[in-house]
């Protein structure tokens, strides 16, 4: 089992959905669909207020190199296409609010695709048109990821799951060992690498084994990775799994691999076989403020207070809802918000009183624990005294957020927060 620098082991808090079997959450009534789920430029909407759509139908073409289209969730009638404020960043983005016609009358275009004669280019305009992104929560548009004119001699599956509480790709493994199998052979095959890997962390022993039987005879390696978190991480999965560094800026390309998340290899082997677009996504409602955590497979746009509902409510009032995992996720201003394609979980906390920020001691546990090997409380320094140039020398848009130095943090220094705004803040001077 390989490993990498740093890292911490946060209590798991698995226990209440890991043996909870994936449930279809109840088709919503009214969709909230933002046409910017995904890296790069936001869809360009392609439908008005009144006009008639099916579910898989498109509602958001491409917006730029970098992009992905937007398909409606269910069947009906648009309702309007609005600016509204994203769920995670705040800003006003167009929104397509769709009534559903309660019929779930799917695209014409779907169904399945006779494969004998399918092409590596077959492979990526089919991900490509059914707006795959990347289901481990970064949202990186699939199609241009497979797309990279680099050499590539590995393709690493990524099933570790390593965030606290989320569950849903463990019980994707166990559900649809099959279908992520023949995903990762089209991700293969479009690639055209043969050094394949599927990265499991150990606590997930029961996937191991089905994924093992399941890939046998099929040139595919199960790597059994030791449980520490940001194990799923890209960069340093490739360096537990491969031993190489991604260089600074660089891209795992640049080293020869390419990581996949096992929830997208099922997106491109319904994208691929099927011509289905990505418009559901299996999440896990969680968390000692709800009632009956759940795995469920959900529309996307659905709002998040449906889904709460549909798990037996709240346990008294919710202090914090959280989108996606507890380390890397983001705080919600309240659950009337939609579910998006990168989400992976919502997590609901009782209220509780946030600590206090003290000052630095120098213990130095953020630096052991950072598996980017960066000095966080000399980036904070430099970031409070407006040094944002020093920050930028000290690599702090190598940064991947994962928040392992404020768990360590005996200050309870707030160092994420700085993180993202000295980034956003270098970004906007840019």
């Amino acid at each position: 089992m390989g490993s990498f620098h740093g890292g911490v082991h946060p209590r798991e808090y698995k226990g209440a959905t890991e043996h909870k079997p994936i449930e279809i959450a109840p088709l919503p009534s009214r969709v909230y669909i933002p046409l910017s789920q995904h890296t790069g430029a936001p869809s360009k909407p392609v439908v008005k207020k009144g006009d008639p759509v099916k579910t898989g139908s498109v509602i958001g073409e491409q917006g730029g190199t970098i992009s992905a289209p937007t398909h409606a969730s269910v069947s009906g009638t648009v309702a309007d296409v609005i600016n509204l404020p994203h769920p995670l960043t705040g800003k006003l983005i167009p929104t397509v609010i769709i009534d559903s016609d309660g019929n779930d009358t799917l695209s014409e275009e779907i169904g399945e695709k006779d494969l004998s004669n399918l092409t590596s280019a077959d492979i990526i305009e089919s991900v490509r048109r059914a707006g795959v992104v990347g289901l481990g929560g970064a949202a990186f548009p699939t199609f241009f990821k497979l797309s990279l004119k680099k050499p590539v001699d590995t393709l690493i599956i990524n099933g570790c799951e390593c965030e606290p509480f989320l569950t849903c790709d463990h019980r994707l493994m166990l559900e649809k060992p099959k279908e992520i199998v023949e995903g990762v052979e089209f991700i293969a095959k479009a690639l055209g690498v043969e050094n394949i890997l599927i990265a499991i962390e150990d606590n997930k022993p029961d996937a191991i084994d089905i994924m093992t039987r399941m890939t046998e005879g099929k040139g595919i390696t199960i790597r059994r990775l030791k449980t520490k978190y940001p194990q799923g991480a890209e960069k340093q999965l490739i360096k537990a799994c491969l031993n190489r560094e991604v260089p600074s800026g660089g891209l795992p390309a640049d080293v020869g691999c390419i990581v996949q998340n096992v929830g997208t290899a099922v997106a491109v082997r319904e994208a691929v076989r099927f011509n289905r677009p990505l418009y559901q996504r299996v999440i896990t409602v969680t968390g000692p403020g709800v009632k009956e955590p759940k795995n469920l497979l959900v529309r996307i746009g659905t709002l998040v207070k449906h889904l709460i509902e549909f798990c037996g409510g709240y346990n008294n009032t919710p202090g914090k809802i959280i989108m996606g995992g507890p380390m890397m996720g983001v705080a919600l201003a309240g659950d009337e918000v939609p579910v998006l394609k990168g989400t992976s979980g919502i997590i609901v906390f009782p209220p509780e009183k946030e600590p206090d920020e003290g000052d630095c001691i120098r213990c130095g546990r953020c630096i052991e624990v950072c598996p980017m090997g960066l000095s966080p409380t000399q980036l904070n320094y430099h970031i409070k005294m407006g040094r944002l140039t020093k920050a930028k020398a000290g690599h702090i848009l190598d940064c991947i957020e994962c928040g392992s130095c404020a768990y360590v943090c005996p200050a309870k220094i707030r160092l994420v927060h700085s993180f993202k705004f000295a980034k956003s803040e270098l970004a906007r001077r840019q």
